[in-house]
């Protein structure tokens, strides 16, 4: 890395910002050090990969949008080895600045307005950042790095009013949210550059996945969240919309590690990442309250105002392929996920 590109670590959490860096040995004859481009790295997902992959040794840049808000906080423990760097999926310059700079052997996609609700109330800049943002980093990749690995963050939401239970990759897509239907084309426009142009760009279809570093806006982690407020006083009921939307849960650290096997492959392709088993929103009170001995149902209450528009009543991942070609598995169930959240806000909430 050009000394006017370094930036050493700060003190008091301060992100370091600048230039990219250029690959650096890894300390072996003859093996250069990998770079990894990651968009939405402060995101859960983001979080988890940059974790794994400064565990195997590579170059991690860091992408963050410059007007972003987004906490520091799920990398918190990373700023001293991570690179963040500015650019925006809204504005084609920034990411082909920053591609150009880092010059990644992989590009990981995971940035997105990926709240399905706030999908609704902001139709348009869903479709511009989780649509077409796409397109501008895949053109950005194709215009000067194109030997570079991509990774498309898919969704199971794709499926939306499923036509087979459970969904496989050659499952027709039904979305059923402005959500879905971004990702519908953030998803098809990867396969048409990797068939037009050559690129080696791979979309992981990956069903809902959680961790303690999941968003307060999503159900899973409003249920640990609200179990841990009732427990310390600080509420008396939680309020949900469809008790019945039956998900394929699984842990984000496990799905990360998908992601990661996808670019290793000799050729790219898609796969759908899951557990394969489902779960209703009722299930995951059950054992969020269970775990601190309370009866989920005397502080569960369901608010209407939290029903999407169109319901997505039951996904299901059917994980073969990733298992037979990538030798993923997951490794934490449904009711150990569900507890290891629970146990988290127990200790956040005072």
């Amino acid at each position: 890395m050009s000394a006017k590109h370094r930036s050493p670590a700060r003190k008091g959490g301060a992100p370091r910002k600048g230039g990219a860096p250029k690959p650096k040995p890894a300390g072996g004859v003859g093996q250069p050090r990998r770079t990894a481009l990651i968009t939405g790295i402060t995101g859960q997902d983001g979080s988890y990969l940059a974790e794994l992959l400064l565990a195997k040794g590579y170059e991690v840049v860091g992408v963050v949008r410059r007007t972003s808000h987004d906490s520091y906080e799920r990398i918190g423990h990373l700023l001293d080895r991570v690179h963040i760097v500015p650019a925006d999926l809204l504005d084609q310059h920034s990411l082909t600045a920053v591609v150009k700079d880092a010059a990644p052997h992989e590009v990981y996609n995971l940035a997105a307005q990926s709240f399905v609700p706030t999908s609704w109330s902001q139709p348009v800049l869903t479709g511009e950042f989780t649509a077409l943002g796409v397109t501008r980093l895949l053109e950005a990749v194709r215009l000067v790095r194109p030997e570079a690995r991509v990774y498309q963050a898919s969704s199971s939401e794709m499926f939306g009013k499923a036509q087979e239970t459970p969904q496989r990759e050659t499952t027709p897509f039904y979305p059923r949210s402005p959500y879905g239907v971004a990702k519908v084309y953030g998803h098809w426009i990867t396969v048409n550059y990797r068939e037009s142009y050559g690129l080696y760009a791979a979309s992981g279809i990956l069903f809902n996945h959680e961790s303690p570093r999941r968003g307060l806006e999503f159900v899973s982690r409003k249920v640990s969240h609200g179990v841990a407020r009732i427990v310390k006083g600080k509420d008396r009921e939680l309020r949900l919309g469809n008790l019945d939307a039956r998900r394929d849960w699984g842990f984000a650290g496990d799905y990360v590690d998908a992601m990661w096997r996808m670019l290793q492959q000799p050729r790219p392709a898609d796969y759908v990442v899951g557990t394969g088993e489902t779960h209703t929103v009722r299930e995951l009170c059950e054992v969020a309250f269970r775990h601190v001995g309370l009866d989920w149902k005397k502080y569960v209450k369901v608010d209407a105002r939290f029903v999407r528009p169109a319901e997505v009543d039951t996904l299901q991942a059917d994980p073969a392929r990733a298992k037979r070609e990538l030798g993923w598995a997951p490794r934490v169930g449904f009711q150990a996920l569900v507890e290891m959240m629970v146990d988290a806000d127990m200790e956040r909430v005072a």
